[in-house]
């Protein structure tokens, strides 16, 4: 593609000053990222795919849940029982550097084929490059993909160059597939441009995409204000919901920095400013924005509203069943299980209010959220926690027990919905 303004000609022209990777930073890559296999068969035997020494395993569940190192190369082992011989996996990387002011995210992709009898096989290619400039705008160079005959977003065609890649209409449903990259294991040392390190940044994410993270904090002096003030959970909330949303909430988390008010739950503080809004409260007031009990005053709130909410129900329940249906029916009928715990799509307006009821906490509104799609964790048809999925990000931006609280179980859930985060997008590409 073709530069189409000053920006994307002065990226061009720099593009060519960046170094080659070096042999320090592909081996780091080939060290560290690389999960080598060791292939165990029924009888328990284990063979190292990286040295190819072979030994009796311990037990199935021994040498699968457990740790496993090869006795002769040390190497650790992920153990897969399976007649399988050959073994074919692929990793990402990415190199944070800097090149002629402009911060530049440098994603390689390793690929590593594994034969039982053989010493694998490792190859490597840098497919992606986002170059960001010191006022956040960006510009995103590429191999070409292959899209016909796959499904895969990243099925590089390897011999095609680097270029200056056209992110807004690749593909008929205008998806800026590049942002769907995995950015992978991130190179520990970093090269960064002087207004990044003034930002704030400091190697966190903070559960961020990079790309996202860098360009807020180079572009907003209030995503600095936040990282340097300590308030980094309430900025992961904000950045999660998205970064335009900051606007509600700036007076009065300027209220709370002046004050040194510690919020220990950004998501429930979030939300008990939403609702202070909603009851037309002063959102300037420190009475208001910092209580002292967060936690009782959020729940008084939302007892309140949903009163006010129940008012309006009987007459708008038909017409919010009609919008929630169109809007996520192609969802109705999504569940999975480990075995434990099962969770499922709620699928009406009806489902999600109870649900609120019942759980004690302030998902009986989220049926508006256009970006959400709600879920119920149960066990045995008793429901524990509440989870919510941005469908614009496919990441759980919260899940909840009764009362707001987590259970035993909520690192278990959130594992078992991002290990399904797949079946959502298909259905989201329907």
């Amino acid at each position: 593609m073709k530069p189409k303004n000053k920006f994307q000609q002065r990226v061009v022209e720099v593009s060519n000053k960046l170094p080659k990777l070096t042999k320090k930073q592909v081996q780091w890559g080939y060290d560290n990222i690389i999960e080598h296999i060791g292939q165990r068969t029924d009888k328990g035997k284990i063979t190292c795919t990286k040295c190819g020494h072979s030994w009796q395993g311990k037990g199935y569940l021994v040498d699968t849940l457990t740790e496993c190192n090869c006795p002769n190369c040390k190497t650790r082992l992920k153990v897969k029982t399976t007649k399988k011989r050959a073994f074919c996996e692929y990793y990402y990387m990415t190199i944070m550097t800097a090149c002629e002011g402009f911060q530049v995210m440098r994603t390689i992709m390793f690929k590593y084929i594994a034969k039982v009898g053989h010493l694998p096989e490792y190859t490597h290619s840098e497919v992606m490059q986002r170059w960001i400039a010191p006022d956040g705008k960006y510009a995103t160079f590429a191999r070409l993909r292959q899209t016909m005959g796959t499904m895969y977003i990243d099925s590089w065609i390897f011999h095609s160059p680097l270029e200056l890649r056209n992110e807004s209409s690749n593909n008929k449903f205008c998806v800026n597939v590049y942002d769907r990259i995995g950015t992978g294991t991130i190179y520990p040392k970093q090269k960064l441009i002087p207004e990044l390190k003034r930002a704030g940044y400091k190697k966190a994410f903070y559960n961020q995409k990079p790309l996202d993270l860098f360009r807020t904090l180079l572009a907003d002096s209030r995503a600095e204000t936040l990282i340097k003030a300590g308030y980094t959970k309430l900025f992961e909330r904000i950045m999660d919901i998205g970064w335009k949303n900051i606007i509600n909430y700036w007076q009065s988390i300027r209220i709370c920095i002046r004050d040194a008010y510690k919020i220990e739950d950004a998501t429930l503080w979030c939300d008990y400013i939403d609702n202070l809004r909603f009851f037309g409260k002063d959102l300037h007031n420190a009475k208001y924005i910092c209580p002292t009990d967060l936690h009782a005053e959020h729940d008084r709130y939302m007892r309140k509203k949903a009163k006010a909410d129940a008012r309006q129900e009987l007459e708008k329940q038909l017409e919010k069943e009609a919008e929630y249906k169109e809007a996520k029916a192609k969802f109705f009928g999504l569940m999975f299980s480990d075995g434990l715990i099962s969770v499922r799509v709620l699928e009406s307006v009806a489902d999600i209010v109870l649900e609120g009821k019942l759980m004690h906490h302030c998902v009986g509104g989220y049926h508006s959220k256009t970006d959400s799609l709600i879920l119920s964790a149960c066990i045995d048809g008793q429901r524990i926690e509440t989870i919510e999925v941005s469908l614009s990000q496919l990441k759980v931006i919260q899940s909840r027990g009764i009362c707001n609280k987590n259970t035993e179980h909520h690192s278990r859930i959130i594992q078992l919905v991002e290990s399904n985060i797949p079946l959502i997008e298909e259905r989201l590409a329907a």
